[in-house]
This record gives structure tokens, C-alpha cells and sequence, in this order.
């Protein structure tokens, strides 16, 4: 875990309304995922600066154990065309913790690490928490993701 500074930056992408109370968010986050893959919502998507993905979950209404808005998608230098049922946010960045994990990620891998994060004594924000699914995911048996949480 490493704190680092993160800048304002912009996103498109879907998303969707979730909670991880009754195990719903395991339900819909792979949903929109597949979305993502299946719609090829990536190469629809105006304006981004690479083919990096972001998981983001953001508009808590309290805190993790509370409903969230999941959003998938990718920075993009403007807001200024949103594609129909896609959805532009503008995120503020400030301090952050960087985690990283490594390995298989069909594995649970990601979640897994999530799971941690929540039972750490962490003093969150609940602003924006991300994944950032890069160049390192390429293989996704040996494949690398940062989270990176918002803290005060």
C-alpha cells in the first residue's frame, strides 16, 4: 500500500446502481462487465486517452455497506459527447492509497483484496475508489490491478 496524489481526470463509460448488501454487487458488476466486453463498449466510447479501463465506485450513499453507482469505462479527455446509455463523470483525484495485487484474476483475486480493504482501519472518503485494469491484465492468469482508495 502506497499513498499517492491523484489528478482530476474524467471518465465515460455504464454503470450501474449497486449495494454489497445480500451479495448483490457479486450480481451486477460481473453484469456489466460482460456488457462492457459483449457491446464492445470500449471502441464506443468518444474522446479517450487509451484503452485502459476504470472501475470506479463513487455517489455512496454512506459508506461500502451502503448502495454505490459502479461505473466501467475509460478516461476521456472532455465531457462534451456522451454516447446514449453511456455516462460521463468528472472526478475531483486527491489522496489516495494505491493497493496492487497480482496474479490469476479469475480467481477472486480482485474481490479478495476488497474484502481486506473494508476490514482495514482505513480513514476513507468514499468519494471515488477505482480499479485500474491496464497493460498489466493482458494476461490474466499472471495479471496485475491497482485499487486505489480515497482517504482523507
Amino acid at each position: 500500500m502506497n499513498n499517492v496524489k491523484i489528478k482530476p481526470f474524467k471518465v465515460i463509460g455504464i454503470s450501474v446502481r449497486t449495494t454489497n448488501e445480500n451479495g448483490q454487487a457479486a450480481k451486477d458488476i460481473p453484469v456489466l462487465w460482460e456488457k462492457m466486453i459483449s457491446e464492445d463498449i470500449l471502441n464506443s466510447i468518444p474522446n479517450k486517452i487509451d484503452n485502459t479501463i476504470y472501475s470506479i465506485y463513487t455517489d455512496y450513499e454512506k459508506d461500502h455497506t451502503k448502495p454505490y453507482t459502479t461505473v466501467l469505462g475509460c478516461e476521456v479527455e472532455n465531457l462534451d459527447t456522451i454516447p446514449e446509455g453511456m455516462v460521463g463523470y468528472s472526478f475531483e483525484g486527491g489522496d489516495y492509497l494505491k493497493f496492487t495485487v497480482k496474479g490469476d484474476v479469475s480467481k477472486d483475486l480482485v474481490i479478495n483484496e476488497w474484502i481486506k480493504i473494508w476490514n482495514m482501519d482505513l480513514e476513507r472518503i468514499f468519494t471515488a475508489d477505482f480499479e485500474v485494469y491496464g497493460q498489466k491484465i493482458q494476461n490474466p492468469l499472471d495479471a496485475e490491478v491497482d485499487i486505489f482508495i480515497a482517504v482523507k
